[in-house]
């Protein structure tokens, strides 16, 4: 009673054929092709490089002391 049958599934795939069209589908299904297969492009590189190491002052304990100074305006 809960469940749907394959009837169900074959009118609701019916009624989104018919309201968003088949073109619309098709571009909606490359797009999100697109994107996991950049997503799993992303992974395979972030993967692949190597750890950040620390710089040495950072390793050292050592603080830089750095002046700002604002540009006069003209």
């Amino acid at each position: 009673m809960g469940g749907l049958s394959i009837t169900h599934w074959l009118i609701v795939l019916v009624i989104v054929l018919v309201v968003f069209g088949t073109k619309k589908l098709r571009n909606l299904g490359s797009d999100l092709g697109g994107a996991v297969k950049g997503f799993k492009d992303a992974v395979k590189d972030g993967a692949e490089k190597p750890p950040v190491e620390s710089l040495p002052d950072q390793a050292s304990g050592r603080t830089l002391d750095v002046k700002a100074e604002e540009k006069s305006r003209l």
